[in-house]
């Protein structure tokens, strides 16, 4: 058996898994930060992946300073990333097939992502790709964002189905540590970050992508 547990639900985390938005961003935010003579490295944009908006702009005062200007900079890098990104054609190799294959089996699904509403919509709404998600968890849903396992354990909630029988789906390592500690098989399908020996240890699964993801499911119910 591909997983330990029957699957019940599905919980997707969005950027980087469903939509193509992490290389975007890290080219934008290295972008800005070097048009004001700073350096943000690979390293330290890395550790903002996965984590809320509160958590990324504790990464950048510590690494610019105490006097920096968070909000400005994270304005122009969100000007540098629609400018130079098609916004309207993000969607991930797989995402539509594995919807549509777990639509025909009947599993619902879920969206915990670290991003507002708002970004969901925009991202995902003109293409129809949201209104297939049963419940959409997103920015100001929890109190406490990845690695916390709050996201996935109010998608849960929100499907009603136990998080043990949850399949969560993530790209980011802040993102398998929290699905990992709602209880979740948790399967990792690495976007920019690589899977390292702790990720593998948290994770029933790294796949290559989402391809992977729905034949894995599918032997799981053969």
């Amino acid at each position: 058996m591909p997983f330990p547990r029957p699957i019940h639900a599905v919980v997707f985390d969005m950027d980087g898994l469903l939509i193509d938005t992490e290389v975007g961003w890290r080219d934008a935010m290295i972008h800005v930060a070097a048009g004001q003579g700073r350096e943000l490295t690979l390293a330290t944009f890395q550790s903002m992946i996965g984590s809320p908006a509160a958590r990324t702009r504790e990464i950048l005062y510590a690494t610019f300073g105490a006097d920096f200007d968070v909000e400005t900079y994270l304005a122009e890098a969100a000007a540098r990333f629609h400018e130079v990104v098609d916004t309207e054609n993000l969607l991930k190799t797989g995402v539509v097939e594995l919807l549509d294959y777990l639509d025909a089996a009947g599993i619902p699904k879920a969206i915990a992502t670290s991003s507002q509403h708002s970004s969901v919509r925009q991202h995902l709404g003109p293409g129809g790709v949201a209104a297939r998600f049963q419940a959409i968890i997103a920015s100001g849903d929890y109190a406490n964002g990845k690695p916390s396992p709050d996201p996935f354990l109010v998608a849960a909630k929100a499907l009603g189905v136990a998080p043990e029988l949850c399949l969560a789906l993530e790209d980011s390592h802040n993102g398998v540590r929290a699905a990992h500690a709602a209880g979740m098989m948790t399967v990792m399908v690495p976007d920019i970050l690589e899977p390292t020996e702790e990720m593998r240890e948290k994770c029933v699964h790294i796949a290559e992508s989402l391809h992977r993801v729905r034949e894995l499911v599918a032997a799981s119910r053969a």
